[in-house]
């Protein structure tokens, strides 16, 4: 519901009440303007978000949070946005190796898909973020991606009317980083994936003898990336590399132990989210499954659960076609989530 006291009166306010009913009828509604059809699309399976009670998501949130999401005000060149380094339909990735922050700079790590974000207990490779409003501010500030300053990126939005409204609208007061952290987290919880075809057992025959050997003790695929999410979240050494220029998770504990291990991160729509691994470094799927068949390079920190899994070549053509099945096409094309 709007409240359209929020806005003052005369021919400019009506516009932007005009414009902001019908940025929230699309986000109600991904295939037509008006409808009444839930602002979260929760699939068969996924279990409700959890989200902080400051930041409950409404229209009017979501709405202000996908304009952010997309603006380019928020970098220091006004070249880049959030949508740059994750495209909707890559499943909110990029393709790119590493990503590419403000004049050309090189990042240090691949794009993860921002697919069911809302469902990570914390964010970044190695978890070293507990919420997704807070993640937000990680791109703005860092060197290689946004290099911008919160309060310059509020002092440039707080001269947008529209954004000024929405914020108004959305959360009772001016545009602040308050409102713009927590606006783009509505949005992001909005990211679900869950209508693949194997969530529709939609599968072919080789795609079904892949998804038995997904799912077997033999491969053990699903103890890091089991559950409706494909992930455990879970932080592991998958012995990907012979040899690591990233610390991972160390980079925030300091601990030997965590040296070079990363959140597991989900497979949905993996077909799409190429390259892989933490570093882009793993250009296709067929690539990684004969990484894991081989057992991985040797590591002190690998995980005890990757061994050798002496897949014949037929049973990993098998287990490729499943993940590819993983694929929302629904999901990529949705009109809610494109600019």
């Amino acid at each position: 519901m709007l409240h359209l006291r929020s806005f003052d009166k005369g021919p400019v306010s009506f516009l932007l009440v005009v414009f902001v009913t019908m940025i929230t009828s699309c986000v109600n509604n991904p295939e037509a303007p008006v409808g009444n059809e839930p602002l979260v699309e929760v699939p068969s399976g996924f279990p409700a978000q959890i989200i902080s009670p400051d930041n409950t998501p409404n229209a009017e949130r979501i709405a202000l949070g996908k304009l952010l999401f997309f603006s380019k005000e928020l970098s220091s060149t006004r070249t880049i946005s959030c949508a740059t380094c994750h495209e909707p339909a890559k499943a909110f990735t990029d393709g790119k190796t590493v990503s590419v922050g403000v004049e050309g700079r090189s990042g240090t790590r691949n794009s993860p898909s921002l697919a069911n974000v809302g469902y990570s207990p914390y964010f970044l490779r190695e978890g070293g973020v507990p919420t997704l409003e807070m993640q937000v501010l990680v791109p703005v500030q860092e060197h290689n991606e946004f290099d911008m300053n919160m309060l310059d990126v509020v002092d440039r939005l707080s001269k947008d009317s529209l954004v000024v409204a929405l914020s108004r609208i959305a959360y009772g007061r001016d545009i602040d980083a308050f409102t713009i952290t927590r606006a783009i987290a509505s949005f992001e919880r909005t990211i679900i994936s869950g209508s693949s075809r194997a969530d529709l057992n939609q599968l072919t025959a080789s795609e079904s003898r892949g998804r038995s050997l997904f799912m077997s003790d033999r491969t053990n695929c699903t103890s890091c990336h089991g559950g409706y999410a494909y992930t455990s979240h879970v932080f592991a050494n998958n012995g990907a590399y012979a040899r690591y220029t990233d610390p991972g998770r160390q980079r925030l504990t300091f601990e030997s132990k965590d040296s070079n291990v990363f959140k597991v991160p989900s497979l949905r729509n993996v077909s799409v989210t190429a390259p892989y691994m933490h570093n882009g470094g793993i250009a296709t799927i067929a690539e990684v499954v004969d990484v894991y068949n081989r057992g991985g390079f040797p590591h002190p920190n690998k995980d005890v659960r990757i061994k050798p899994l002496g897949l014949t070549q037929s049973e990993c053509e098998d287990l490729v076609a499943f993940l590819r099945s993983l694929t929302d096409e629904r999901f990529l094309t949705n009109k809610r989530f494109q600019q």
